[in-house]
């Protein structure tokens, strides 16, 4: 906020407390002056009443309230309150006295200055405190439900931004050791001229693609994660020779359907990380199959229940990202038994 504004809005803060004074002061005239012609002494009268009744109203407003009301101390509130008014009878009569005795000079044999009683006066100063007491009540609550609100609205964002950062991480979970597993391999390609090399640098360059730059779109078509996950498989392949098994079942109906990137890709990889080889052979059956907008994957490698102990952090983060991205919408289950490791998704999707 500059200068400017500043200046400005502590002027409009003025200009609004003055008007309204003004406005009680009239109030003060119509109701002192009804029923009387006298209009000259009424006015004047109002006048002596203005400066207590301003005091008052401030004092309620700008030390009582925010000290004691509005910090929950009830009890001081309503001790200091009662003291207040004591003494600003007092000065209240005194007031009066004061305006019947400066006014004197304007009664007219003809008219009565004043038809209203000094209860009446007193009860008419005391409502004006009152509702300026409202007012500012009135206006904290507005001011704290706005500035609730705002501090909401940041908080709903900050929890936005860091869903949205957490899903960016989620989304990365492959694991390193897969890409230097893979360039060891091509290495050693390479250094035999192996006619895969080429085959196996396009494959790992189209994955990379993936996994770097089209992992920021918020849904992909499912053939094209396929796709890579079929490139990723090759790469295994390549790098397991005949130490690897893998049995690659879809059954697609429909491949326009969108799902979020980098989706399944991490259950497939975890298999290939966590999987053991029994008898040298590593064994992987995946199934990706869809009915109507429900997919169904399912995951299946050897293992052994002594060296898979955990689950690993890869399915914990992948659980994470499927609670952030489909709420309730899929079931997950795991399965582990003496020789093989098993992963059952069925993700419920809504395309239309």
């Amino acid at each position: 906020m500059n200068f400017s504004k500043v200046i400005f809005k502590w002027l409009s803060t003025i200009c609004i407390h003055i008007l309204f004074w003004i406005g009680v002061y009239f109030f003060f005239t119509y109701f002192l002056g009804y029923g009387t012609k006298n209009t000259t002494y009424v006015n004047r009268f109002a006048l002596f009443l203005m400066p207590i009744t301003i005091t008052i109203s401030y004092f309620f407003l700008f030390f009582l309230l925010p000290k004691y009301l509005l910090q929950k101390k009830q009890f001081l509130f309503i001790l200091y309150s009662i003291y207040v008014l004591i003494i600003s009878f007092y000065f209240i009569i005194l007031s009066i006295f004061y305006a019947i005795i400066f006014s004197f000079e304007l009664t007219t044999k003809n008219s009565s200055p004043l038809t209203k009683t000094v209860p009446f006066i007193v009860f008419i100063i005391y409502f004006v405190v009152f509702v300026v007491i409202s007012i500012g009540l009135i206006i904290h609550n507005y001011k704290s439900t706005i500035k609730n609100d705002a501090l909401k609205n940041i908080f709903l964002q900050t929890q936005l931004e860091l869903k949205e950062q957490e899903l960016k991480f989620l989304k990365l979970q492959i694991h390193p050791h897969f890409l230097f597993n893979t360039l060891n391999t091509l290495y050693g390609f390479a250094l035999k001229k192996s006619d895969a090399a080429p085959e196996m640098i396009l494959k790992l360059s189209n994955l990379l693609d993936y996994i770097l730059y089209q992992v920021e779109k918020p849904l992909v078509l499912l053939k094209d994660e396929i796709h890579h996950i079929e490139d990723y498989i090759s790469l295994e392949k390549l790098r397991f020779q005949d130490s690897l098994q893998v049995n690659f079942d879809k059954q697609i109906t429909n491949e326009n359907i969108l799902i979020a990137p980098m989706l399944l890709l991490p259950f497939i990889e975890n298999a290939f990380k966590h999987g053991v080889h029994i008898n040298n052979i590593l064994l992987i059956d995946i199934k990706i199959y869809t009915i109507k907008d429900a997919l169904y994957l399912t995951i299946k490698n050897s293992s052994k229940r002594k060296v898979q102990t955990k689950k690993g952090i890869g399915l914990e983060n992948i659980n994470k990202r499927l609670k952030m991205l489909l709420k309730d919408n899929f079931i997950l289950n795991i399965e582990e038994t003496e020789d093989s490791f098993s992963v059952q998704l069925t993700l419920f999707l809504n395309n239309e």
